[in-house]
């Protein structure tokens, strides 16, 4: 093993870190081989490294932190809850902590779902309660398939990949959960239909509703249809109004449970507390994690009553209990949900849309821009590919990558996700500061501007 020897100043260098790193971590890291800093301090929106770096943080915890780092308030009720001699690892157990985050949660569900909904509380991590939620379908209407859809991302458990749309991990891992079945998902710029616009979206509204209608589709009655409001692993793409409103009245009318995955584009992070809220609907279940622990890990799967057929015991978890994130998540709860709060986040995703649009037109190498909120992605494409029958041109997770790294290099952090990993997204803290957003769109032109030179010289 490697001996590591502080400089001067006592510190260790990023490199060292890395190579230490390197040498004890798992080979599944992913984040460190984009980002090789090690950071010492955190705030809002800004980190910095042990080399005195400062960088704007725009990926936030891949949208974990909805009041940025170390937010005071959140920090103080946190403190106050470790200073108290309240209970801090609970199970499953009540709690006044408990009872005010489970208030503060269903006082922001549709009026007609208050009354009528159950919360289960999960292992801290998404991908548990993607798996909390397939039982419980599975469990109330004794069936066994499960529709998904293309571009989907649901977690990387053994059950929940296996509704994952990406095949990057899911080709490694051979029998996953059988009976999935994926249908298309509508994504104007590349349309599964090769249509494209109104025509593509009503398409994938039709081939969903005909498919489950279908005596001779080959698909069993499913026990329920999950799907992203806006997905976001999938390169941001917002279901629109139409398709979220069929899948709603096809699944109502066959008796199928609706799951909406609001895991990373909830939490206020669209411009709406729940990203579904656009298309007025009701679904069965909906996921929570990230941004609603506060910080802090936690999942939450929130669902119908008539579902709650399962027995005790049936989705257990030792850390399901995290009182600290249910203290600081009602904190982030009552912030985010503030009318004037999500008003100003659909002002800054506004802001950002039209920078980067005014953008898209002076290079080559972008070749959409999309989202709703502070959930944005910018989609790079080979300038020099073939044009697909819609014109859009391929896209390339090279050119992307480039532009990550520079950014890097210019004290940005921001993530990549979509086919080929093509598209740049944006998952900053919802109560970053419009001054914060043009430092960042300062650098990101800069950096696109200067590929841009680069790939078509």
């Amino acid at each position: 093993m490697m001996e590591l020897k502080e400089n001067a100043q006592g510190m260790l260098t990023n490199a060292d870190y890395m190579l230490r790193q390197e040498e004890t971590e798992s080979n599944a890291r992913s984040y460190p081989r984009k980002f090789p800093f090690s950071l010492v301090k955190a705030k809002g929106v800004w980190l910095t490294d042990v080399e005195g770096n400062r960088y704007l943080d725009f990926l936030c915890g891949a949208g974990t932190l909805a009041l940025g780092h170390n937010d005071p308030e959140v920090n103080q009720v946190m403190v106050e809850m470790l200073t108290s001699d309240r209970p801090l690892h609970t199970l499953d157990l009540m709690t006044p902590v408990k009872h005010d985050f489970v208030e503060s949660l269903f006082a922001l569900l549709p009026e007609e779902m208050r009354n009528n909904v159950k919360v289960q509380f999960c292992s801290p991590s998404g991908t548990d309660a993607t798996d909390a939620a397939i039982k419980l379908c599975k469990t109330a209407t004794g069936r066994s398939s499960v529709i998904a859809f293309h571009g989907a991302y649901h977690g990387m458990g053994h059950g929940p990949m296996s509704l994952t749309g990406n095949l990057g991990a899911k080709s490694k891992v051979p029998a996953l959960m059988p009976d999935v079945h994926f249908m298309p998902y509508p994504y104007s710029y590349r349309c599964p239909f090769g249509l494209g616009g109104e025509a593509g979206t009503k398409a994938c509204c039709e081939y969903f509703e005909r498919m489950l209608k279908d005596p001779e589709s080959g698909i069993t009655k499913p026990a329920a249809v999950i799907l992203e409001p806006i997905q976001g692993e999938g390169g941001v793409i917002p279901a629109p109004v139409e398709f979220l409103q069929t899948v709603r009245r096809v699944t109502k009318e066959l008796g199928i449970p609706m799951i909406v995955d609001e895991i990373q584009c909830g939490v206020g992070r669209s411009g709406k507390f729940f990203a579904f809220e656009y298309a007025d609907i009701v679904p069965d279940v909906i996921l929570v994690s990230k941004a609603i622990g506060g910080t802090q890990p936690m999942s939450v799967v929130i669902y119908n009553k008539e579902l709650d057929k399962w027995q005790p015991g049936s989705h257990a978890g030792t850390f399901r209990g995290n009182q600290l994130a249910m203290r600081a998540g009602t904190v982030v709860m009552k912030r985010v949900s503030q009318p004037e709060f999500l008003a100003e986040v659909t002002a800054k995703g506004e802001m950002m849309q039209k920078r980067m649009l005014e953008l898209k037109n002076k290079v080559s190498i972008i070749g959409d821009i999309r989202g709703k909120g502070l959930m944005l992605g910018c989609e790079f494409v080979d300038p020099k590919g073939a044009k697909d029958s819609l014109g859009a041109l391929p896209g390339s997770g090279e050119i992307a990558a480039r532009v990550q790294h520079e950014c890097f290099n210019n004290k940005l952090v921001m993530e990549r996700g979509g086919r080929h990993g093509a598209v740049m997204r944006c998952l900053c803290a919802l109560n970053v500061t419009f001054d914060e957003i043009n430092t960042m769109l300062d650098i990101f032109e800069k950096v696109v501007c200067e590929v841009d030179r680069d790939v078509t010289k």
